[in-house]
């Protein structure tokens, strides 16, 4: 017994975790770090230079002013790393585990859209994919073709103009936010990953809701669990550098550098101590306009890029940070969130396309010169959301081109002109006197929300623990997991549990990706939906 209470203790104490960021592959680090490492809470402390939690995965904002979501990231069940952690992570109120509410919730509320697409003023349910024998032959080609064979090249160098006219892709890209120009590789890895939802994927069958937003319903709960075990944080706090050293073959981070308040400071590591870096981030650079102001851009790579810029300086095994943030025309796109003090837009969104919110998931305006789509989901989507206000949230793939109603590019446009587009999209415009002035619509540009879908090949990303690093490990949207898709919480969760299983030598793996591409079931309704049989 006494021998079993010091190795117990002798795991506890095994030197101190800092996590840097504060998104969810931090968080589901720490996680990973209590309860499958047997680190104590307080040994485990996470970075983040901004005031709050969750990175990407955020959620803001008041009634008054206008709530606020950059984006959210689709769920679906064989998400097996993702229900794997909140299986063990209470719900804010103690009932269940999120997992559980997550499947409880989608139980109740299916995704069946009636209104996928919308086409000349009129909803179109269940678009046939429109796709040619030979758009098929593609498809198969490149999802049978190895990676390394397809190297950088584009969708577009792999398929003939006419695939990007037909309803398969204005449905794929604006679901995963795909555009002509991105990689192939990860275009391949979608079609993989996602093959069991193909025969589905005009009423977007199996796509999950959270309760709440994101934010809400994932990192709140999450954040309460590390907080009461514990674990530190350290907001409002820029991490500067990580310095690293070399002895006797060993390569290692011994220093890590921030400044906080105007201050400069160092943490000294100790041995035994480990370093988890979210390298890169999505939404670096972000900018916020209002209903009278279009977001004003900053296309300066934020601190996540500068860190990891620095840190990849003459050490090719941390990737190369420039092929995705190099390009921001490629990679950039505009979202909005809008508030609404009357319930008249949301009655006429319900009667047009026949879904009731939380039910349809995107809508997208095949005609909108933006590529526009909005979602309207189950109210309240905020916690302490009042009673009468109504929250949706929309986004434009094709920001640098003059609206349809709105005669200048989404990137230039206010939330008022948005809103305006919107509704003249909808066959709304005359209501424009009625619906604006119960609306605060804020836009969010975002300089590099699509950057990890950039042309890559292999050791533009690296991997999750660098060769030859003994107490390091890089986990977000720009590691290397091979057959995860990233634009996932997936993606980054999975990363998180790889990092710390690896650096704590636990013998077990995370769940595998799921691959409905060998099942022959998942095949056989997969082409025959391709074929719009």
């Amino acid at each position: 017994m006494n021998n079993q209470r010091a190795l117990h203790e002798q795991k506890q104490n095994n030197g101190k975790t800092y996590l840097i960021g504060g998104g969810i592959a931090s968080l589901a680090a720490a996680a990973f770090l209590i309860r499958d490492a047997d680190v104590r809470g307080q040994d485990i402390v996470v970075v983040e230079a901004l005031d709050r939690l969750g990175g990407s995965l955020d959620g803001a904002g008041s009634p008054q002013d206008g709530y606020v979501l950059r984006g959210g990231r689709m769920i679906e069940s064989k998400y097996l790393c993702t229900f794997g952690l909140f299986s063990s992570i209470p719900t804010l109120d103690g009932s269940k585990t999120v997992t559980e509410e997550i499947f409880d919730w989608n139980r109740v509320i299916q995704t069946d859209s009636k209104s996928r697409l919308v086409r000349n003023g009129h909803r179109v349910d269940g678009p046939d994919f429109g796709l040619s024998e030979q758009h098929i032959l593609t498809l198969e080609r490149v999802s049978l073709e190895p990676e390394s064979m397809l190297g950088r090249s584009t969708i577009a160098d792999q398929f003939a103009d006419s695939f990007f006219q037909t309803n398969f892709w204005l449905m794929w890209c604006t679901t995963f936010a795909f555009q002509p120009w991105h990689s192939v590789v990860e275009f391949r890895r979608y079609l993989l990953r996602f093959a069991h939802m193909v025969s589905g994927f005009n009423h977007l069958h199996g796509i999950m809701r959270t309760v709440y937003n994101q934010y809400d319903s994932l990192v709140l709960p999450l954040r309460k669990w590390l907080e009461e075990r514990g674990v530190g944080f350290r907001l409002n706090t820029r991490v500067s550098e990580i310095h690293t050293s070399e002895e006797a073959g060993r390569k290692f981070v011994d220093r890590i550098l921030y400044s906080r308040g105007g201050e400069e400071g160092e943490i000294n590591l100790a041995e035994g101590d480990r370093v988890i870096v979210t390298i890169g981030s999505m939404t670096d650079s972000s900018s916020l306009g209002s209903m009278d102001a279009a977001p004003v851009p900053d296309d300066r790579p934020g601190p996540a890029w500068q860190l990891w810029e620095k840190m990849a300086k003459g050490k090719p095994e941390f990737g190369k940070p420039a092929v995705f943030a190099g390009d921001i025309q490629k990679s950039k796109w505009v979202s909005f969130t809008t508030t609404q003090s009357d319930d008249t837009f949301f009655r006429a969104v319900r009667d047009f396309t026949g879904n009731i919110p939380g039910e349809g998931g995107l809508i997208t305006f095949a005609d909108s010169a933006w590529l526009l789509s909005i979602v309207l989901p189950h109210q309240p989507h905020f916690i302490g959301q009042p009673e009468g206000v109504n929250v949706f949230w929309g986004y434009g793939l094709s920001v640098d081109k003059p609206g349809n109603f709105v005669n200048k590019p989404m990137s230039a446009c206010t939330g008022r002109e948005i809103m305006t587009e919107v509704l003249g999209q909808l066959g709304l415009a005359a209501r424009c006197p009625e619906i604006l002035p119960a609306s605060i619509c804020i836009p969010c540009m975002m300089p590099f929300i699509t950057s990890q879908f950039l042309p890559r090949a292999k050791g533009d990303r690296p991997e999750v623990i660098p060769e030859g690093w003994t107490n390091l490990a890089l986990v977000g949207q720009f590691c290397e997991i091979p057959d995860d898709v990233v634009f996932t919480v997936e993606y980054s969760i999975r990363a998180a549990q790889l990092a710390v299983y690896q650096l704590f030598g636990i013998r077990q793996e995370p769940p595998a990706v799921y691959k409905g591409q060998y099942d022959p079931r998942v095949l056989y309704k997969a082409l025959k939906a391709l074929h719009d049989i």
